[in-house]
């Protein structure tokens, strides 16, 4: 048997059925590898003792008919996990321990699965580089010195290091789709209200999504199908029927109809991610699909929208955090000042950033000229989307404007960083999933990865069509270990 760490999650589970391995030795590979790995600064906390004590128990009561009997899973630190240190990536969060689960996590917990850490993110999941972080940037297993993707950025690095064998993410603008392109790995957002945001340190709470990131599509339609629950607790849990995700899926996308979108030709794209989309076109072909041109023409506005929205609701969701309660305080000479100190150390410069610029939209007199209108374009750009699924089935475009970038290349240009984001926040505002694969490397071996855009709920067909795509593509990360010393 090869290393345990680099099996995908289909073949532990399997191993693990099989008597070949226990979830004991499984969980030790994973901490023995993730203690030889803390250079690329993916965890900020491990809960390796108790992971091990847990696969022990596991081991002597075994229960193979749960999906991820015994296996060790390590989880973003957006995701509160009862009495284990949920920060946010804050440090204004830096000792909360929850008293309550995650409704995600909490799903993964009763089909076995066994928590090793908290993964690093970008603070309050505001970022595109995993660069915000209050415990320090994360490097990518790709490269020395290379970013993850953002905000889900321990998690990318994580899972591509083989330090976790597959993990989950939050995607409010394409945190969970970037850093997946950018690390070579697969990673869905689902549709608005599929899986539960109850328990999950909330952002934006109209875009906000939980879901998978994983080595490939099979494993990444198996923890869809744990993950994704109606939930009483979340008033935006959406109750529908949902399939067996990784029973129901196929190769077999013959007749398809798979729709280009004109618009996301930008100004300035590098030619290797327009060879990359022109390829995953073939390859789409090649599996039977037909391919139809279409037209998103509100395109262009979704960035500004997106940044207009998306501030608005953090201004009003971190409002909460004032040191009174729970959390980092600093000492005032009255509680006016105690606020202002607390928020003011508390959060790093991107956070309060996006606090000031949602505080000024949401503000008398920009309200109705910045937020209602961003408002009234978001429903346009839905509109484009139900217009074109008419046509087509889902829709295919590059997930990231350029492979990833240096730790730091863009710290000091907050729009160059923005607009990673430029072909994932549509999705986000019009509440639909998409799926990224790994799909090809630019000139210097770096991974790039396709978007899968799929109608809303319609989960199923876009792994369909992802899987058919990922056996003609046939992409192999290479990973070199450069960080083992």
């Amino acid at each position: 048997m090869s290393d345990i760490t680099s099996l995908t999650l289909t073949e532990l589970v399997k191993n693990i059925k099989d008597k070949k391995i226990s979830s004991e030795e499984t969980t030790k590979a994973f901490i023995d590898r993730g203690e030889k790995s803390r250079d690329l600064n993916t965890y900020i906390t491990e809960d390796f003792s108790n992971a091990l004590l847990k696969a022990k128990s596991f081991d002597q009561k075994p229960n193979f008919d749960l999906k991820l009997p015994g296996v060790p899973i390590a989880v973003k630190d957006l995701f509160c996990t009862n009495d284990v240190k949920t920060t946010a990536g804050s440090k204004i969060l830096n000792n909360f321990i929850p008293p309550y689960e995650s409704t995600v996590t909490q799903n993964i917990w009763n089909e076995g699965a066994i928590l090793l850490g908290k993964l690093n993110c970008d603070e309050f999941a505001m970022g595109s580089s995993n660069e915000t972080s209050f415990f320090g940037n994360v490097q990518s297993p790709i490269d020395k010195g290379l970013v993850p993707g953002g905000s889900s950025g321990g998690s990318a690095s994580a899972l591509a290091a083989n330090l976790t064998p597959i993990t989950i993410g939050t995607d409010t603008g394409g945190s969970i789709r970037q850093p997946a392109s950018f690390t070579g790995t697969v990673g869905l957002k689902p549709t608005y209200g599929s899986c539960s945001r109850y328990g999950i340190v909330a952002f934006a709470s109209s875009l906000d999504q939980a879901g998978p990131m994983s080595k490939d599509v099979k494993d990444c339609a198996l923890l869809q199908e744990i993950i994704s629950t109606y939930d009483e607790k979340d008033s935006t849990s959406i109750d529908f029927k949902r399939n067996e995700y990784s029973k129901e899926l196929t190769n077999n996308i013959k007749g398809k109809k798979i729709g280009i979108p004109k618009e996301y030709r930008v100004d300035g794209m590098p030619k290797e991610i327009e060879d990359l989309w022109t390829k995953g076109i073939e390859y789409a072909k090649d599996c039977g699909a037909e391919i139809v041109e279409i037209s998103l023409p509100h395109t262009n506005y979704a960035l500004p929208t997106y940044y207009i929205v998306a501030p608005a609701e953090a201004s009003s969701n971190l409002a909460r955090y004032d040191g009174v309660k729970y959390g980092f305080r600093s000492k005032g000479e009255n509680l006016i000042d105690m606020y202002e100190k607390t928020r003011s150390e508390g959060f790093g410069s991107e956070v309060q950033r996006r606090i000031m610029i949602g505080t000024y939209v949401l503000s008398s007199g920009y309200y109705d000229a910045y937020y209602l209108k961003a408002q009234k374009v978001r429903k346009l750009i839905k509109n484009d989307f139900d217009e074109a699924y008419k046509k087509v089935d889902a829709i295919l475009t590059p997930s990231t404007p350029s492979a990833a970038f240096k730790i730091g290349e863009k710290t000091n240009d907050p729009v160059s960083m923005y607009l990673n984001d430029i072909f994932t926040v549509p999705v986000n505002l019009a509440g639909l999933p998409a799926i990224s694969i790994p799909a090809g490397i630019d000139v210097k071996g770096y991974p790039l990865g396709l978007q899968i855009i799929g109608k809303a709920f319609d989960e199923q067909n876009i792994l369909n069509i992802a899987y058919a795509m990922e056996e003609k593509i046939q992409f192999k990360n290479k990973i070199t270990d450069w960080w083992i010393k």
